[in-house]
């Protein structure tokens, strides 16, 4: 079986080893600072040996789709060619960089951020089919705000277009893969659920249909890219849905659609446990009281949820979520087993991965072929060189210093940068920096 250090081949590409970066949000934006703070953000990653990096959520559109503040779009071509110096940073240590596409759809910040659409009110958001009635519920008392355009069969397939047109800018400006967002309620899972997708074209209906989207998405970023460059999505399962959710995704039908994208020509799969909603399923673990309390934020949460009071109100939803969706080891694991199984492609698995025993398991078991982290990062920049220089035989017991606190979302929501911001998590990466714990790259105290 394989062990983490070994190498893995994905269409073509082949990763020094099995760790990866999972997708996070840089918060680096389009500015002329944007890919400084991408090499800040991930360079310490490959410097300290990460097999592969997903540079996360990044949108196909100019205007419109981005879940929260400071996403970096990817659909201008003199920007993205800008981008060679950040994969060039990655490669001379070594590593592979994919990027991750994204569009928002319902879940973007035309939807929730109240201070975007004041600056933005003729944008709106894309849909795939009429906005469900919880939904339209929560916007007709206010919470929300649905102006939706429900996208055409001919719009479906321009949308499709730009996922091809910005993979390929990425792939001119040396990355090594694409990665679709398919989960964390984005305009792919949208049409994949039924919750979402009630179409009566060739993009709704079967589940077969309803994956429709995500072959056509790969079918054109595979014209115009070639094959010999590795596609990988998410892929999710909307097990948490509450009960009131009657339909949504099964655990069955999340392996059913790998099962078709495997035979589709995706080189790698991510198979997500999740919600029909943007809810703390996505990130499991304690309240982030601390966030919450933090001074430095109050006017951006009211100015992103319509007031103080309002930004009250969503503290105290995230409180009910966190007890409801408490942190749990690997939580993914009975799906990434199952697709396992089944499909012939490598499947990487991620969510509530904290220990190098942990990671040791899932691969020796079956239950993946690859293991991704995304929060621990933001805890510890340069993670790698600890989990993948421990003596396994020695120190099984070896884990991440990331409490799931979840201090570094929610601030995220202002457009605050992805950091760890919990006093104890900070010392202890302090003492393991002194006594030489992240090894070669130097000092991560900037972060």
């Amino acid at each position: 079986m394989p062990a983490l250090e070994d190498p893995l081949e994905i269409g073509g590409v082949e990763l020094p080893n099995r760790l990866y970066r999972a997708p996070l949000l840089e918060c680096a934006g389009n500015g002329p600072n944007a890919v400084d703070t991408l090499i800040r953000e991930l360079e310490p990653a490959a410097e300290s040996g990460v097999g592969l990096i997903c540079q996360g959520a990044t949108i196909v559109r100019g205007e419109g789709g981005c879940a929260a503040p400071g996403m970096t779009h990817v659909h201008d071509p003199k920007f993205v060619s800008k981008l060679g110096r950040l994969t060039d940073a990655i490669h001379g240590h070594g590593s592979r960089i994919f990027v991750q596409l994204e569009h928002g759809g319902l879940r973007s910040m035309e939807t929730w951020h109240a201070g975007y659409r004041a600056e933005n009110p003729n944008v709106r958001q894309l849909a795939v089919s009429r906005p469900p009635t919880v939904l339209r519920a929560l916007s007709r008392i206010g919470f929300l705000s649905y102006d939706a355009h429900v996208l055409s069969t001919e719009e479906v397939y321009d949308l499709a277009a730009d996922f091809g047109r910005s993979a390929e800018y990425a792939i001119d400006a040396g990355y090594d893969g694409v990665h679709i967002a398919g989960a964390n309620m984005g305009i792919v899972q949208q049409f994949l659920s039924p919750f979402y997708n009630r179409r009566d074209d060739e993009f709704g209906g079967s589940l077969a249909e309803r994956t429709k989207f995500l072959e056509v998405v790969h079918g054109e970023i595979r014209k115009r890219v070639g094959s010999d460059v590795p596609i990988v999505t998410k892929v999710p399962a909307e097990t948490t849905a509450p009960p009131f959710v009657r339909r949504h995704l099964s655990l069955s039908d999340g392996v059913r659609i790998c099962d078709r994208l495997a035979e589709v020509g995706f080189d790698a799969l991510v198979p997500v446990q999740a919600s029909v909603f943007w809810d703390a399923s996505i990130v499991r673990g304690a309240f982030p009281a601390r966030a919450w309390r933090d001074e430095r934020f109050r006017d951006g949460y009211a100015e992103a949820f319509g007031s103080k009071t309002r930004g009250g109100l969503v503290a105290a939803l995230n409180w009910i979520q966190s007890r409801k969706y408490d942190f749990e080891p690997a939580w993914n694991r009975p799906f990434t087993r199952r697709v396992t199984e089944r499909t012939s492609v490598p499947v990487l698995a991620e969510g509530g991965i904290r220990t190098r025993d942990g990671i040791d398991r899932l691969l020796t078991h079956g239950d993946c072929d690859a293991v991704g982290m995304g929060r621990p990062f933001y805890a510890e920049p340069r993670l790698p060189a600890r989990i993948l220089e421990t003596d396994v035989e020695n120190d099984r017991a070896a884990r991440v210093i990331c409490e799931n606190c979840n201090n570094c979302t929610v601030p995220q929501a202002t457009g605050a940068h992805g950091v760890c911001r919990t006093p104890d998590v900070l010392e202890k990466r302090g003492t393991l920096r002194k006594a030489g714990a992240y090894g070669r790259g130097g000092s991560d105290s900037e972060r």
